[in-house]
């Protein structure tokens, strides 16, 4: 199967991981009331990822399928990425003046 084949017979992918365009991952979440014993609160009883990886031609080479119950299994991985310094530029500043005003509540004066 590629790509094109996938996105026919499951639609678009919730995620398409960020720094790899080839990875891409679908989530099924369902979440019921609780019975009364529990006070009515929600429980998940559907949690289900799908994480399809993709060769550079666009066919399907890799496809994990995660229940709720196998979820934590998945390994994560401890490194950081080192931050960019940024240059101030004058783009650079004018956008974060711009965002600071965005930000800032509007006061009505009565």
């Amino acid at each position: 199967m590629n790509k094109n084949d996938i996105r026919i017979s499951l639609g678009n992918p919730s995620v398409v991981a960020p720094f790899d365009d080839s990875l891409w991952i679908y989530i099924e979440r369902t979440k019921t009331r609780g019975k009364l014993l529990k006070f009515g609160q929600n429980v998940t009883s559907k949690n289900n990822v799908l994480a399809l990886k993709f060769d550079d031609y666009g066919i399907l080479i890799k496809k994990d399928f995660y229940d709720k119950n196998k979820i934590n299994d998945v390994k994560f991985v401890n490194s950081t990425t080192d931050t960019v310094e940024r240059e101030q530029s004058f783009v650079y500043s004018f956008l974060s003046s711009i965002r600071q005003k965005i930000n800032k509540p509007v006061k009505n004066n009565k």
